[in-house]
């Protein structure tokens, strides 16, 4: 073995036993239960690589609501309990709102400097208030309802382009309203740059995906060395994320109104309110908080929307219900609009039961615990990383009958029992998504107006037979429906009317 690999190895592993030394010496509270860690490597044999949300859930039964385990000396928590989440993510949000170390996603790529990804401090606090103070959903519906019909349209012209297309709609419709920015075609490289660095959010920020996350020593080997690749990577990936994180903002302060620039934006609203005079540090948070704001949106919705096709193939029952309420409540001479949300209990009850069904961040973001403490017996060390299994709380028997059925019924049209579910798939404390109510009303735009046009079939396969999707998901920070086939069919000739009207 090569003198310097065997002096990092030996290195690595006195450091490893001293910190667990260190971990556990002086404290006899009692733990959490989990699985049995090994000497050094703890449980890090025992991550899952694939959809560890539903591996976690599996370990819901032997260890209970909250799980132990050990990595590399790394204390981690899994929270599957949504009780324990409120109790600790929410009451306690004060020491349980910190983001561990990211040595791949945050300091190698770049992505530290969202304040998603950042400690909750001044900058953190600075670019959330330009969120507040920029975002303002109101002014956006008409963009929301068009770009949804825009999405019918597209579909109903190209049933294989769904999955191309949702993205493109949504991404047009945050580029929008975040820089004031029009979205010219599908390969308009702001959008495609921007698309692409949330790509690689999701593969770097995956929990486990990365072994310097857990061994941050690695980020000092070698180009030349075996194992060193992700390094390049990275450096690349760096570059392609501070391009697409600059370009859109450079182009929203260069143009506040051309004519062609959307008003208002939230970049233009935190500028003019500034008279154009932020300081360089105000800039630079305002071009991430942007940034944080098209990523916070894109992936989810895109996911959730995917997902709603899904479940209304999957239940067609569903779609027979939801036309007659919408029929009912709106008629068939114009097409549903944001402002009809009361007068469609059974529209939001199906938006609610998509983020229950399939919650897009299934894991969500691990937060990090800034200082010790005992929860129900339970000790928990400072610096501990804390993961909520958004998509067990989700899919609890205990608190959600037939948990992985599609049933919009389950909430008895009570808004109080949809506000559970929103609450717990937004996230948590001063974690929780900014964007929450912007994402809610973009699903239940495109929602409504595809159940108000729309008859959603299976599709075909080569030889023309139907083929019915599965549930299953990719792995990811954001998790996406595999994908499907699908016939998307108008309700009637009055119907494709409507979309094409909608599109001048």
């Amino acid at each position: 073995m090569h003198p310097i690999i065997l002096s990092a190895l030996s290195i690595s592993a006195v450091w490893f036993v001293l910190k667990i030394f260190l971990q556990r010496k002086g404290s006899r509270k009692s733990r959490p239960s989990g699985p049995t860690p090994l000497p050094i490597i703890g449980n890090a044999h025992q991550m899952p690589k694939n959809q560890p949300w539903m591996v976690f859930s599996a370990w819901n039964k032997t260890y209970g609501g909250i799980v132990r385990l050990d990595i590399f000396g790394q204390p981690v928590v899994v929270i599957n309990s949504s009780k324990v989440a409120k109790d600790l993510l929410d009451k306690r949000s004060a020491i349980y709102s910190g983001r561990p170390v990211s040595i791949m996603a945050g300091e190698l790529v770049g992505f530290g400097e969202v304040f998603a990804m950042m400690p909750c401090g001044s900058r953190f606090r600075n670019q959330r208030r330009m969120v507040s103070q920029g975002f303002k959903p109101p002014n956006y519906h008409n963009i929301q309802e068009k770009e949804a019909a825009a999405l019918v349209h597209s579909v109903f012209s190209s049933p294989g382009s769904l999955f191309s297309e949702v993205p493109l709609r949504i991404g047009t419709i945050i580029l929008k309203v975040v820089y004031g920015y029009s979205v010219k075609s599908t390969t308009d490289k702001m959008l495609v740059d921007t698309i692409e660095m949330m790509k690689i959010f999701n593969r770097t920020t995956s929990a486990g995906a990365y072994l310097v996350d857990s061994l941050p020593f690695l980020r000092y080997l070698p180009l030349w060395m075996p194992g060193s690749g992700f390094l390049g990577r990275a450096a690349t990936w760096r570059a392609h994320v501070e391009r697409a994180s600059q370009n859109p903002y450079i182009w929203s302060k260069s143009n506040p109104g051309n004519g062609t620039t959307q008003i208002p934006n939230m970049c233009g609203t935190v500028l003019q309110k500034a008279e154009g005079e932020l300081c360089a540090d105000d800039q630079v948070d305002l071009q991430w908080a942007a940034t944080a704001m098209f990523g916070g949106g894109l992936d989810t919705s895109t996911s959730a929307i995917l997902s709603f096709f899904m479940a209304m193939i999957l239940h067609p029952d569903v779609q027979i219900k939801a036309h007659a309420e919408i029929d009912a409540a709106i008629g068939t001479n114009r097409l549903p609009r944001i402002q009809d949300r009361p007068q469609l209990p059974y529209i939001r009850s199906i938006v609610s039961e998509v983020l229950r069904w399939a919650p897009p961040g299934p894991l969500a973001v691990a937060h990090a615990l800034s200082d010790d403490d005992v929860y129900e017996d339970c000790h928990f060390k400072k610096g501990t990383i804390v993961f909520p299994n958004i998509w067990h709380m989700l899919h609890d028997p205990e608190l959600y009958a037939s948990p992985m059925e599609f049933i919009p019924e389950r909430f008895n049209e009570d808004d109080a029992e949809m506000a559970k579910v929103s609450d717990l798939a937004f996230g948590f404390g001063r974690r929780s998504c900014p964007g929450k109510n912007f994402a809610e009303i973009t699903l239940f735009a495109v929602v409504s107006t595809v159940l108000a046009t729309c008859h959603i079939l299976p599709g075909v396969d080569e030889c023309g037979a139907k083929v019915m999707p599965k549930y299953a998901y990719t792995t990811g920070t954001v998790s996406f429906p595999e994908a499907f086939y699908l016939n998307l069919q108008p309700r009637s000739a009055q119907s494709f009317a409507l979309i094409s009207e909608a599109m001048c």
